[in-house]
């Protein structure tokens, strides 16, 4: 065994301070030797990670870090390091199973199919494709998500397509659009390397992103440090290393926003040629802004006001800044609202399109990007804007089928719409890849009774068994990472390629091969009468994903599998004018607003009402950004006498999702094996509980009952990791989501799992 460092204790790993350039380091962990090393990248975070997968005997032994790649310089992180073992797990699934007598059997891959194409053509007949949906993931590759993407909407017709990336990225999405007009990262990772603060919000950067919490750690114990602004109301490892860390209230991320807007333009700390030039806005954000004082946001947020004065100073004097955010505004109330005043503080003052200010609306998976990019979710493929006629007209010669067969008569359907017409019955297919809505969706008791309806046809695409097979009609098994060839873009816009290092087991097949297979089954044709599926490689698609990506935003057309290989991951736009990507968009000030180009018009933040084709042309930007206040609305439920406490959930370092892939490395299992409810220490005191003792929380939804941790959290506020179901502790109830809401945010249709009123009790014995 060969280990460069124990990333379980050692979480990050030594520090080599940044001084001219960020070096390399190169982090291995070996059972066995390898053979060979074949070329990848992680996919256990957004991060994504340049990685090399070591092979011997045709099993993966090991992986080491990618010393050539920009987005880690050789790091690795204790999942990257640890989760592949999943890959050589006894448990994995390996022939297709169906449900025969309420019992899940093994069978044919032409059983399997059959039944599923059978069932689809006897919905199609008897209620259209209206009754097909499907509930996809972020952990697959673009070449699969774009072919799924062309099945659903030029093959099916069906505008029922989301993913999971619905429950921790879709406002990230949103938030880029709302301002500037098109989906995708305005910087990347290297303005880390060069600009003077940061800022977190809702984002535990330092457990969500570890290699790029190593980089920020790089930079601030190297000369001319960031400042480090963090707002999360708990004291994370992040907030730990904060200049200022601002805990708010629960749902008070406006609040918090506008005050840091409202100092910062009081100050005149803003750029009034950029605004007047560039942007569209100002003046109603001004007005919006100015009653949320230091002093009100206080009595609201519950930050002190010099506390927040302190971080306005940062924000608001440095000469660059850049912003991360994640699942704490995303999940939250207001969530595209708030996420959007980050977007505005960059504006106002004039820090975007150049290097160390870059605006990093966070992913939480690994292709969460490409899901969005590539329409296997709520959006067109490339960024296309499905009230846009044009844009749908684009689409249809593309593919060579009629406009009319591409779903565009409404905005396409979100995942929990999704659910909802599955429990009305009006979907009567739901075809679910890579993903555990049974433990990550909200509400579970609501969701096992919607998957376990008698009128709903449930096929479960994945490598394992999980709490969500048990509702399965079809139980499809699938190939993951380093058992097939494809690509994929993190949440910097940099592309990776990632070679088939060994085959799945049995005859797990890859999710391509399971989706050309469906498309060859049901007989998809253009309106020429050729298939409407043109390719059968990977490498096909891939091509034929970069036609579809031609001049729009996301723009792949000088990519291949061979400038993939070899090197380092490319950003995108990577075409004929930037032939090596771009580091920075909006260089030129002129942003993706223009009513001919945009990806959307807009929407209202507190109603969800889209701004009209007719409405939007008349005030169209041509190119400026848009400046979007809100003013706070409070969390729908809150604490009362009968649930007094906050509940907030979320994720830890050691683990991904459900602990599908984690929880089966011995580490990274031994490291974090089981849920727990994170309180004050005041308010342990107060009943009785001491560090270990099981805690009985519950909401008007359910009940779970977990061992306490008492510190590092609010008073009044309690924390549970989302992470832990039923798979492999099926004893107790603890699993978070047996206690949130069903609600969302009216923008990104992103579920609120950050808020819930909960009580607790110490339980004996």
């Amino acid at each position: 065994m060969r280990q460069t460092r124990d990333s379980i204790a050692d979480i990050w790993g030594e520090r080599t301070p940044y001084i001219d350039n960020w070096s390399v380091r190169v982090d291995e962990r070996t059972l066995e030797e390898p053979d060979s090393w074949i070329q990848s990248a992680c996919v256990l975070c957004s991060n994504g990670c340049g990685m090399d997968i070591g092979v011997k005997d045709g099993r993966i032994v090991g992986v080491r870090g990618r010393a050539v790649d920009a987005v880690n310089q050789g790091r690795l992180g204790p999942k990257g390091l640890h989760g592949w073992e999943a890959n050589n797990s006894p448990d994995r699934l390996t022939e297709p199973l169906i449900r025969r007598s309420g019992k899940l059997e093994p069978a044919s891959w032409d059983e399997a199919m059959g039944l599923i194409v059978g069932r689809s053509k006897e919905i199609i007949d008897q209620h259209t494709s209206l009754g097909i949906g499907f509930y996809t993931t972020g952990q697959l590759f673009i070449e699969e998500y774009y072919t799924l993407g062309v099945i659903g909407k030029a093959g099916l017709g069906t505008p029922h397509m989301d993913g999971n990336t619905r429950l921790c990225t879709a406002t990230a999405g949103a938030a880029l659009k709302e301002s500037f007009g098109s989906d995708g990262q305005v910087g990347g990772y290297h303005d880390i390397d060069t600009t003077e603060a940061i800022l977190h919000i809702g984002h535990n950067i330092a457990s969500q992103q570890t290699v790029m919490w190593m980089r920020i750690l790089d930079r601030r114990r190297g000369p001319n440090p960031p400042k480090l602004v963090v707002i999360d109301p708990r004291r994370t490892f992040t907030a730990s290393e904060a200049d200022v860390h601002l805990a708010p209230q629960v749902g008070t991320n406006v609040p918090v926003m506008n005050g840091l807007l409202n100092l910062i333009i009081e100050a005149g700390q803003i750029n009034r040629e950029f605004i007047d030039k560039h942007t569209i806005g100002f003046e109603k954000l001004k007005q919006t802004v100015s009653c949320w004082t230091p002093e009100r946001v206080e009595q609201v947020a519950k930050v002190p006001a010099q506390e927040l004065r302190k971080a306005a100073e940062i924000l608001g004097t440095a000469k660059t800044l850049v912003s991360t955010v994640l699942q704490g505004v995303y999940q939250s109330m207001q969530a595209t609202a708030a996420a959007v005043q980050v977007n505005n503080l960059h504006i106002i003052r004039g820090l975007i399109g150049q290097d160390g200010c870059g605006i990093l609306q966070m992913n939480g998976q690994p292709t969460a990007q490409n899901t969005r990019e590539c329409g296997a979710d709520g959006d067109l493929p490339g960024f296309r804007n499905w009230a846009n006629p044009d844009h749908i007209a684009e689409l249809a010669r593309l593919w060579n089928v009629d406009v009319d067969v591409i779903p565009h008569w409404s905005p396409p359907t979100h995942a929990m719409q999704i659910f909802r017409y599955c429990e009305t019955g009006s979907i009567k297919l739901l075809w679910i890849q890579a993903t555990n809505p049974a433990v990550s969706m909200p509400d579970l008791s609501r969701i096992r009774s919607i998957l376990g309806k008698d009128d709903l046809f449930v096929i479960v695409q994945d490598a394992f068994l999980t709490e969500t097979t048990e509702y399965a009609d079809v139980v499809l098994p699938a190939a993951i990472w380093g058992e097939k060839t494809g690509c994929y873009t993190n949440a910097g816009r940099t592309v990776h390629i990632s070679h088939k290092a060994v085959e799945p087991p049995g005859e797990a097949r890859s999710d391509f091969d399971i989706f050309l297979d469906y498309a060859r089954r049901m007989d998809f044709r253009d309106k020429d009468g050729a298939p409407l599926i043109k390719w059968s490689d990977p490498e096909g698609a891939f091509e034929a994903w970069k036609k579809c990506t031609r001049d729009r935003p996301c723009d792949y057309t000088g990519l291949s599998y061979a400038k993939l290989t070899g090197g380092s991951g490319i950003q995108w736009p990577c075409n004929e004018k930037f032939p090596d990507g771009v580091n920075n968009l909006y260089t030129d000030n002129i942003f993706a607003t223009a009513a001919d180009y945009c990806e959307t018009y807009g929407q209202d933040f507190d109603t969800g009402a889209g701004v009209s084709e007719q409405e939007y042309r008349a005030n169209d930007p041509k190119g400026r950004a848009l400046i979007k206040p809100a003013d706070y609305l409070p969390p729908h439920e809150q604490p009362d006498d009968e649930y007094p406490f906050w509940l907030t959930t979320g994720r830890l370092v050691y683990h991904f999702h459900t602990r599908t892939k984690t929880g089966r490395s011995k580490n990274l299992y031994n490291a974090a094996p089981d849920a727990f409810v994170q309180i004050s220490q005041e308010d342990a005191d107060k009943y009785g509980i001491a560090d270990g003792d099981f805690v009985a929380v519950e909401s008007r939804r359910g009940k779970v009952i977990e061992p306490a941790k008492v510190g590092d959290i609010k008073q009044g506020t309690l924390f549970i990791p989302f992470h832990y179901g039923y798979w492999d502790d099926p004893g107790r109830s603890r699993a978070a989501n047996e206690l949130t809401i069903t609600e969302w945010d009216p923008v990104s249709k992103q579920p609120h799992f950050k808020y819930a009123a909960v009580r607790i009790r110490k339980v004996e014995g």
